[in-house]
């Protein structure tokens, strides 16, 4: 998610009222299409289907651990079961941890 171009204040489509656009420079459209994959979750096999920019943080993830997407997603889905029980809607868990991650990107070590 590149973020060049700054925003700027102006007149927006709230009336009466300035804004901050909230669309970067080079936002792309495609980004917000839904895309499946079929991955293994600790050893069982699934569909997930994310929007392409979540698939595209997650690659981000997976190469700050030095791993696959898959392995990712498979400690996310093992932690869940631990600490929670498990989780209804899994990929709305996959969306909320990469929103988590890029507001609160890991430190260089």
């Amino acid at each position: 998610m590149a973020q060049s171009g700054k925003r700027t204040a102006g007149q927006g489509r709230w009336p009466g009222k300035q804004c901050v656009d909230p669309f970067t420079a080079d936002f792309d459209m495609l980004q917000t299409q839904p895309v499946s994959r079929s991955v293994r979750l600790n050893g069982f096999s699934t569909c997930l289907r994310l929007e392409a920019v979540y698939w595209g943080i997650l690659e981000r993830i997976a190469a700050a651990n030095q791993c696959s997407v898959s392995a990712v997603l498979s400690y996310v889905d093992r932690e869940v079961h631990l600490r929670q029980g498990g989780v209804r809607n899994f990929s709305g868990l996959i969306r909320v941890i990469c929103v988590a991650w890029l507001q609160q990107p890991p430190t260089s070590h």
